[in-house]
């Protein structure tokens, strides 16, 4: 659906509503990079760092063999003037210092509220994104969509400054039918990506998209 992938050193939104597996393609993205080589930075804004380990753990992944290459950071999202320096200040120097190849932050809507005008959140998150294009690394930002529309992130923002924009959520039939997860590549610059909508489910140990199934 993506044409081979992620396009490298380039910055792509996971957004979907709550329960639609952001997270679990957000670890699934690190895991497949450790797997590779790869250092790895995961800023969490609201999953606690034992909550993420245990899911990685649940899933049957070893990160004890990772130690040196996987940095989990859990930021307090209440805490504004740490946060925001935190991402904005000392996310760069870590990124270089580290040699990181991934940096997921999750979510980026958590990061987006922190500004309550909507002109300075426009202009802070365009001068991070265009900051985070100078690091020589591939991001992926996870985004709660907005509580009256599934198919946009909460602030509307993110969709316009990232390069890939894949959409999880839900396809109900009839109100007593099975839930269907479905994902969508809205947006891929530089890629003739699919443009079907296609079914995935949340396995034990992985994402599962059925490229060839169709939804109903």
């Amino acid at each position: 659906m993506l044409s081979g992938g992620l396009l490298e050193h380039s910055i792509c939104a996971v957004v979907g509503t709550y329960g639609t597996g952001k997270t679990t393609v957000a670890l699934q993205f690190v895991y497949e990079g450790l797997a590779k080589g790869e250092k790895v930075i995961y800023i969490s804004l609201e999953e606690r760092e034992d909550f993420l380990r245990a899911t990685m753990a649940q899933k049957g992944w070893d990160m004890d063999q990772y130690q040196d290459s996987f940095f989990l950071i859990r930021l307090d999202p209440t805490d504004f003037n740490i946060a925001i320096s935190s991402i904005k200040s000392e996310l760069p120097s870590l990124i270089k210092s580290v040699g990181a190849g991934r940096v997921v932050i999750d979510p980026i809507s958590l990061f987006e509220g922190l500004f309550e005008d909507e002109s300075v959140r426009r202009k802070e998150m365009f001068k991070f994104i265009e900051t985070m294009r100078d690091e020589t690394c591939t991001f992926l930002l996870t985004s709660e969509t907005d509580k009256n529309n599934q198919f946009t992130s909460k602030y509307g923002l993110i969709e316009y400054l990232s390069d890939t924009v894949i959409l999880l959520r839900y396809v109900r039939p009839t109100n007593i039918a099975e839930v269907h997860l479905a994902l969508e590549v809205v947006k891929m610059r530089r890629s003739a990506h699919s443009r079907e909508i296609k079914p995935f489910e949340i396995l034990a140990d992985q994402v599962m998209v059925y490229s060839e199934a169709n939804v109903f």
